[in-house]
C-alpha cells in the first residue's frame, strides 16, 4: 500500500530517488520498479505496482470492447505507461514528456493514494492538498465503513 507524502529531488538527467517505502510496496510484485502514466485527472502523473495495472485490466475488462470510454483507458494506462526500473540506490529515470506533462523540474512530490500514488509539482500539489482539505473537511458525513455503518467517533 502507497501511504504518506514526499518530495525528491530530480537530477538534470530526470533522475528522481522514489521514496524507500513504495519501493517496499512494489518489491513483491515481480518487476523491480514502478509502473507510471500521465493521469487523466489532470497535470500530474500516477502510478504504482504491476497489480494496480492488473485491477485496471480486470475493470477494463468488464466494459463493453465497443466502449470508446473502455478504449480511452486502455490508450492512457496501458499505451502510456512507462516501467520505470530502480537502479543502485532507488532512483527511476522519468521520460521527459512525462516530466513535461506533470511540470516537473527540480522536485517532485509523490504522494500516497492506496494502491496507486501520484506523483506532482511541489506548488500544484500544495494547491490541490489545500482544496482537498476543504472538500475533505466539508463532506466529511461522506466517509463510512464498510457496510455504510458509522460508530462512536467516527468522522
Amino acid at each position: 500500500m502507497f501511504v504518506s507524502t514526499t518530495t525528491n529531488g530530480i537530477d538534470a538527467k530526470g533522475r528522481v530517488s522514489v521514496p524507500a517505502d513504495f519501493r517496499t510496496a512494489v518489491a513483491s510484485q515481480g518487476f523491480s520498479g514502478i509502473y507510471v502514466w500521465r493521469s487523466f485527472n489532470g497535470s500530474f502523473l500516477e502510478g504504482g505496482g504491476l497489480h494496480l495495472l492488473e485491477d485496471y485490466a480486470n475493470a477494463i475488462e468488464g466494459m463493453d470492447p465497443y466502449d470508446s470510454a473502455r478504449t480511452a483507458f486502455e490508450r492512457v494506462i496501458f499505451g502510456g505507461a512507462r516501467a520505470l526500473s530502480f537502479d543502485s540506490t532507488g532512483r527511476v529515470s522519468v521520460p521527459r514528456d512525462l516530466i513535461e506533462h506533470a511540470g516537473l523540474s527540480r522536485q517532485a512530490v509523490f504522494v500516497g493514494m492506496g494502491k496507486r500514488f501520484e506523483i506532482w509539482d511541489p506548488a500544484a500539489h500544495a494547491a490541490q492538498q489545500a482544496d482537498d482539505l476543504t472538500f475533505a473537511r466539508e463532506n466529511k458525513a461522506r466517509l463510512r465503513r464498510a457496510g455504510g455503518r458509522r460508530e462512536a467517533g467516527d468522522v
